[in-house]
C-alpha cells in the first residue's frame, strides 16, 4: 500500500493552513484511488509530520511517499522534513520511506506568475519598457534557495517583454523591499509590479498592503500595482503531480552542488570520505543502510 504524505509550512492563521487541506483535497479526484493520501504541517499547525506518518501506517500503508509542499529547497526540506523520516524509518523498520523535492523551479510555476501579473491588470503580452516587475520572496538563510529564486526570475523575464524583472526579500537577507522598490525607481519604471512569491496568505500579505500604500504616497511620480500572491493555483497541482510521480518512480532529482549544509558538511569530512559518499543529496535519506554506514566511518576514524 503506497501513501502519498503531503507536507503543508503550516501558518499561524488558520485561513493559511485551511488553503493547504483545500488545495489537497482539489487533487483527490485527480489522484489514483489506490493511494492513501494524507496532509501534516511543518509547524504551527496540526498533524504534525510524525502525526502524518502514524496516519498513513495506520492505514495500512507499507511505502510513505512524503512530499513537500514547499516553495524553494532549504533549511525546512533539507533538514527538518528528512530528519523527521529518519526518525520514522527507526521506528517503523518495516515501512519503506521515500522523499521527494519541493516546488523549486517548473514551467508551471511561471505560468502562475505570468497569470497573477495578468490578473493585476497587465498585458503580459506587450513590449514596455517602463514597468519593472519586482518579485518578492519570504527571504532565508540559504544561498541555494536564493540563488534558484533568481533563476526563477530570469525565467520570467524570458517569458515577458518587459525590460526590468527585479527581486527583492520580505527579510532575513537582501535586497529588502525597500531596496527593490527604489532600484526599480531609478532604473526610470513608470510602473512597478509588485509580485509576491507566497504560498499561503497571512501576516506577509498585511505587511505587503501596508507598505505598498506607503510607496504609493514616496513615489508618487510611479504606478505602484500589487499583484496576488503566488498561493495555491490550480495549476500548482500539476507541479505536485509531477514531484508525485517521479518520487512513485525512484527519480527524485534534488540538487546539492550549491546547497550551503552540504558544503558546511564537507568540510568536516577527510577527502576519501568526501569521495565515498559523494552522492544525490536524496540518497543519504533514502538509503539506511548507507546512513548507518556513513556514522559509522564518522565514528571509527
Amino acid at each position: 500500500m503506497k501513501a502519498i504524505l503531503f507536507v503543508g509550512h503550516g501558518s499561524q492563521l488558520k485561513e493559511g493552513n485551511k488553503e493547504v487541506s483545500k488545495f489537497v483535497e482539489n487533487m483527490l479526484p485527480s489522484m489514483s484511488q489506490e493511494l492513501i493520501i494524507e496532509t501534516c504541517f511543518l509547524e504551527f499547525e496540526t498533524p504534525n509530520i510524525p502525526q502524518g506518518i502514524e496516519a498513513c501506517v495506520n492505514r495500512g500503508a507499507t511505502d510513505v511517499y512524503v512530499i513537500p509542499i514547499i516553495l524553494l529547497p532549504a533549511g525546512h526540506s533539507k533538514i527538518h522534513i528528512p530528519a523527521a523520516i529518519d526518525e520514522a524509518r527507526l521506528q517503523y523498520p518495516t515501512v519503506r520511506f521515500t522523499y521527494g523535492r519541493p516546488i523549486g523551479i517548473h514551467e508551471q510555476v511561471l505560468d502562475i506568475l505570468v497569470t497573477r501579473i495578468k490578473e493585476a491588470g497587465i498585458d503580459t503580452t506587450a513590449k514596455d519598457d517602463d514597468t519593472a516587475i519586482l518579485l518578492i520572496g519570504r527571504g532565508g538563510s540559504d544561498p541555494d534557495a536564493n540563488s534558484d529564486f533568481y533563476k526563477i526570475s530570469r525565467l520570467l523575464w524570458e517569458k515577458l517583454q518587459f525590460k526590468y524583472v527585479e527581486n527583492a526579500f520580505m527579510g532575513v537577507t537582501a535586497p529588502s523591499v525597500d531596496e527593490g522598490v527604489e532600484r526599480c525607481i531609478k532604473l526610470g519604471a513608470k510602473k512597478i509590479v509588485m509580485l509576491p512569491y507566497f504560498l499561503f496568505t497571512g501576516i506577509l500579505m498585511e505587511r505587503m498592503a501596508k507598505w505598498v500604500a506607503n510607496y504609493k504616497e514616496q513615489y508618487t511620480d510611479c504606478e505602484i500595482v500589487l499583484a496576488d500572491y503566488f498561493g495555491y493555483h490550480p495549476s500548482l497541482q500539476d507541479v505536485l503531480k509531477d514531484r508525485v510521480e517521479e518520487a512513485l518512480l525512484g527519480d527524485v532529482k534534488m540538487n546539492c552542488d550549491t546547497c550551503q549544509y552540504r558544503i558546511d558538511a564537507m568540510e568536516h569530512i577527510d577527502h576519501h570520505h568526501h569521495h565515498d559518499h559523494d552522492h544525490d543529496h536524496g540518497h543519504h535519506h533514502h538509503d539506511h543502510d548507507h546512513e548507518q554506514h556513513h556514522h559509522h566511518a564518522e565514528t571509527t576514524k
